[in-house]
């Protein structure tokens, strides 16, 4: 593989600690380190280093059942060596496995200035130790109503991840892979970013403004069985979308009674509710893609390109040019 050459630029963290706690999501920490591997890779130099921390220095067990050696423990002399950011990984039962002397060596490594963040339920042992006090922090969508609840004085985000002066934290799954290309385009520019990403075939590198989506069945659960049938309904017909009536008969409901659901606990019509999922659409494919603003208007459901710029900037407060220049993509910079 050619190396690509390009300038460092200094700014976010390049030297990670990874510290492990049990139960830890293994995915979350492949989404985090491997971007790392991979922009060396292209860059063929070691611009990133990384190291895993347990508390005790022995391995830990992650939430698949397995285990994973760490270079070191918390209290080595090594822990934090060369290192700009310490982040935690957290995963399920987070606060079962949550350990006093871990509150504390954290706090030790802010006094020293170094930088903190988080993947997975990891922000809720930041929160827990105070460090996130004052800060906005992304967690999985599953925890966003009991990190609000315990920590008032966090301000808990729906986005994929979230940067805020030195707190790193990212929700779960793969959304630690948008961070580090983030941290990766800040460094070493947008070219190297997408490289990474087209090597791992990820086809959607997502913003820290990118809300994570919280399915319905958690949010609704069992009380509205109908409206989560017809919201995935919706989402599955954007290209070509679906009557409101048909949408109903496909439920089994009357048009009315559909309106009634989506007021009740979705504050909207249906209407509007399908608007925004279709708009939300078009900004992946404007972010994204090279494809023309005709070509997304017709994959978005609509008719006239004009009527797609209208809706757009009614929604987002810019139009879908700006939305394209801002994001540096248009058909003209495709190699």
């Amino acid at each position: 593989m050619t190396t690509m050459k390009t300038e460092i630029r200094s700014g976010s963290p390049r030297h990670f600690g990874f510290l492990l706690v049990k139960n830890f999501t293994l995915i979350a920490l492949s989404s985090a380190v491997e971007p790392l591997r991979m922009a060396n890779r292209l860059l063929g130099k070691n611009v990133y280093q990384w190291k895993t921390i347990s508390a005790n220095g022995e391995p830990v067990t992650a939430s698949d059942g397995l285990s994973v050696n760490v270079d070191c423990a918390m209290t080595s002399a090594d822990a934090l060596k060369d290192v700009d950011a310490i982040i935690v990984c957290g995963g399920t039962r987070i606060e079962q496995f949550t350990r006093r002397s871990v509150l504390k060596w954290l706090n030790r490594v802010d006094h020293k200035g170094i930088a903190q963040g988080a993947i997975c339920t990891g922000s809720y042992v930041l929160a827990r130790a105070g460090l996130l006090d004052g800060y906005r922090c992304s967690i999985h969508w599953e925890n966003l109503a009991t990190l609000t609840d315990l920590f008032p004085m966090v301000q808990v985000s729906r986005s994929v991840f979230t940067i805020d002066r030195t707190r790193y934290t990212s929700s779960g799954g793969t959304a630690p892979v948008d961070m580090m290309l983030h941290f990766i385009s800040e460094h070493v520019g947008a070219d190297i970013s997408a490289g990474v990403a087209d090597q791992f075939i990820y086809e959607r590198i997502r913003q820290s403004d990118d809300i994570q989506q919280v399915p319905l069945k958690h949010t609704i659960g069992k009380r509205s069985l109908k409206l989560v049938g017809a919201v995935e309904l919706m989402a599955s017909n954007i290209r070509e979308p679906i009557s409101q009536e048909d949408l109903a008969t496909y439920v089994g409901l009357s048009r009315r009674q559909i309106q009634r659901l989506f007021q009740r606990y979705l504050s909207c019509t249906p209407s509007q509710y399908y608007m925004q999922l279709r708009l939300e659409r078009a900004r992946e494919l404007l972010r994204q893609t090279y494809k023309s603003l005709v070509e997304i208007s017709a994959l978005t459901g609509f008719v006239y390109a004009s009527h797609f710029s209208r809706s757009y900037k009614e929604f987002y407060g810019h139009s879908p040019s700006v939305e394209r220049q801002n994001m540096g993509v248009s058909p003209d910079s495709k190699k």
